[in-house]
């Protein structure tokens, strides 16, 4: 059944909006794993690890608002997720932020090898999904030095 350029952005739209929502909820594990540190540990994560991912999470939300208003789709609302139990501890914290990425990244890949932002999408939202990758491109790396040297 062939998709309709309509169809076929929503489809595109919402790919984008679960990779933002796996990114918010990356977003809040960080945020509470750093509530759990001291502030040496917490700028550590919050410069090698929450910024990015926020800056990468604002870039999509973006990309998504701004496209749906160039082709007259409805903007979605984005909401803030909550990190679960106060008493997960920092790593676990930082695991299950990784594989919210890792989600987020599989999305993106997904969406991009689809050939659909080619196809149905347009130049500034080809771009925005690159900015968005590049911006958590080594994350997970981070991270996991990061849980290695947590406490040293």
């Amino acid at each position: 059944m062939p998709y309709t350029n309509v169809e076929a952005r929503k489809q595109l739209l919402d790919a984008l909006g679960e990779a933002a929502d796996s990114l918010a909820q990356a977003l809040a594990f960080l945020g509470a794993a750093y509530e759990h540190l001291d502030d040496q540990q917490a700028d550590r994560l919050e410069e090698q690890l929450f910024r990015p991912v926020q800056h990468a999470y604002g870039r999509a939300k973006r990309t998504h608002a701004e496209f749906a208003s160039r082709h007259g789709l409805p903007e979605r609302e984005f909401k803030t997720p909550s990190p679960g139990a106060p008493s997960t501890g920092v790593k676990e914290l930082i695991e299950n932020a990784v594989d919210a990425i890792g989600h987020a990244e599989a999305g993106l890949v997904a969406l991009q090898d689809s050939l659909m932002p080619i196809e149905f999408g347009d130049a500034d939202l080809r771009t925005g999904l690159t900015e968005v990758r590049r911006l958590i491109d080594g994350i997970s790396q981070r991270a996991r030095a990061f849980v290695r040297t947590y406490g040293r």
